[in-house]
């Protein structure tokens, strides 16, 4: 992974969204044969996940509208609002994004020529941190680009999590205009940590080593 001298930029999670936080473990369970463990609620965004670790300081996030909480006052992050992305999550959980951490988040978010929202400081629990979060709650580039993340101190959500053995082996994308994104990715020092070709419409896959073998989200 390419790691930016000025900002320290490397990635940090992915997220799969799903109808239901139920839904989404039963779904890694099954292909990873791994159990994701509940993290908590976002109250900020009405939302709640479980985590499951992928290596040193790097993990998945599962991720679903919390039922029991109220509605946010603005739209909630990974398009988990849009009439299309519940229709498709209804079917199965999907990878829809993922996230980079970084030393000098205010500069990163400056040094990109893509938009990848306003910084909020976020807290679950004990933990906080800040991240970008589009206003509309969209995904920059259909979740191509990352979010991005700052862990105030030392502590990280996968240092608390069991080693299962799963580990990211490869994350690759697609997108309309490749070069583009490649070049975005590049002003944020992660030229090397995302693989781009060209599609019609942006996508997103991660592949997995687990004891059940490799599989792809």
């Amino acid at each position: 992974m390419s790691v930016s001298t000025h900002f320290g930029t490397q990635l940090d999670h992915l997220i799969v969204a799903a109808a239901t936080l139920e839904q989404a473990e039963t779904f890694i369970a099954e292909r990873t044969g791994a159990t994701a463990l509940r993290g908590g609620k976002h109250v900020a965004m009405g939302t709640h996940n479980s985590l499951l670790r992928l290596g040193e300081r790097i993990y998945l996030e599962l991720i679903a509208i919390d039922p029991d909480a109220p509605a946010p006052g603005r739209a909630r992050w990974f398009e988990l609002d849009r009439p299309i992305m519940q229709a498709l999550l209804r079917d199965s959980p999907r990878l829809v994004a993922w996230a980079a951490r970084c030393d000098d988040i205010a500069s990163a978010r400056a040094a990109c020529p893509v938009d990848l929202g306003a910084i909020h400081s976020m807290q679950r629990g004990t933990l906080s941190w800040r991240i970008t979060i589009p206003d509309d709650g969209r995904l920059p580039e259909g979740g191509v680009l990352p979010t991005l993340i700052a862990w105030p101190d030392a502590r990280h959500p996968a240092e608390a999590l069991p080693d299962q053995g799963v580990r990211l082996a490869t994350l690759a994308a697609a997108h309309s205009e490749p070069a583009r994104i490649r070049a975005a990715l590049g002003s944020l020092g992660l030229a090397e940590a995302l693989q781009v070709t060209y599609d019609a419409r942006p996508r997103l896959a991660a592949m997995l080593r687990t004891r059940n073998g490799l599989i792809t989200l």
